[in-house]
């Protein structure tokens, strides 16, 4: 828990802005040239059926849309491209011949990516189709509050080397979200929030970019109901959670308030029961296929473990699918099945 101290120096700075640095600034940790994908594993680099998935929902989408003569597939967070590629590649030719591949990351564009990826640091505008976020919103920074002795909540700051004070009371539109979305009204001192509002607007930033379709942000999520008591800040490094420390050196993030990122008309679901809905099943193949194709029986039972990977309760699962239509089309696409072809 921070210690309380009124008037810190310059080196001591809210969690957001250390973080901005950390993450995103010249050297930072997200512009390093390994990548996300060399410090810790999502359902993307898990498993190709994420991104089978994926299409599955881009398929419906497209048909929720009419098949438009052009189809954007924006990847928010893109890291090194994993996801618009793989989805670019096992899209069926007649949509990927009419597909716009956008990938939306700070990084600098990997050497050898597909020459039809538009690679850009800000999401496309007036696109219809699919906006994927996977694992994006965790890493957008965001500030820390805690609750003091006498009950206010107050600006966690922070050194580079992650030491923690407590600054001012937290005021304006930040106490306004706190108190709508994470109150710290009667908490016990050193209870913590994570304040939420700059995700919020993030994602409604992304979303404002399709004219039609549909916008979905995936990760490790809370609602305002069960909000952790002490908060989710943590720092990860080559595949360890460490202590979250502003110095470029690991990542930083933090679970998200889904709930409160959506937009009228939203939904919020699990992913275990998003990939079933889009026909991921950890369900083992039948026994007699062993006997009748044994190598068409290793493949479906390794597939099988992968999907149960994906969905497990306690693991990949359990990470929250917010579903952000906009338009009328595409309000229930994850329920309408295969769609047409």
């Amino acid at each position: 828990m921070g210690s309380e101290r009124t008037r810190p120096d310059p080196s001591w700075r809210p969690w957001r802005e250390a973080a901005e640095a950390a993450l995103y600034g010249p050297g930072g940790f997200y512009r390093r040239p390994e990548g996300p994908a060399g410090h810790f594993r999502t359902s993307v680099h898990a498993s190709p059926l994420f991104t089978g998935a994926v299409v599955e929902l881009l398929r419906r989408v497209d048909a929720a849309l009419g098949h438009p003569a052009e189809l954007a597939f924006t990847d928010m967070g893109a890291g090194r491209g994993e996801l618009v590629s793989g989805v670019l590649d096992r899209c069926p030719p007649e949509l990927a011949a009419r597909l716009r591949p956008y990938a939306v990351e700070l990084a600098d564009r990997p050497p050898g990516i597909d020459a039809r990826i538009t690679w850009s640091d800000e999401p496309p505008q007036g696109t219809e189709g699919l906006l994927f976020a996977n694992e994006w919103l965790d890493n957008v920074p965001l500030d820390v509050a805690e609750a003091d002795g006498e009950g206010t909540a107050r600006r966690v700051l922070v050194r580079p080397d992650g030491e923690e004070l407590l600054g001012d009371p937290v005021s304006g539109e930040d106490a306004a979200w706190l108190e709508r979305w994470w109150p710290l009204e009667g908490a016990p001192p050193g209870s913590r929030a994570e304040i939420g509002r700059p995700r919020d607007a993030a994602w409604a930033r992304a979303v404002g970019g399709l004219r039609a379709g549909l916008a979905v942000a995936v990760d490790y999520a809370h609602e305002r109901a069960a909000r952790p008591p002490f908060g989710t800040l943590a720092g990860f490094r080559e595949g360890r959670e460490v202590r979250p420390v502003p110095d470029g050196s690991c990542d930083i993030t933090a679970h998200v308030a889904l709930d409160a990122c959506a937009g009228p008309g939203a939904s919020v679901l699990s992913q275990r029961e998003a990939l079933r809905l889009l026909g991921v099943d950890g369900s083992r193949p039948p026994l007699t296929l062993a006997s009748s194709d044994p190598a068409a029986y290793v493949r479906a039972l390794g597939a099988a473990g992968e999907a149960t990977e994906l969905t497990s309760p306690g693991g990949l699962g359990s990470f929250g699918w917010l579903l952000q239509p906009v338009g009328p089309a595409c309000a229930d696409v994850l329920d309408a099945g295969a769609g047409d072809s």
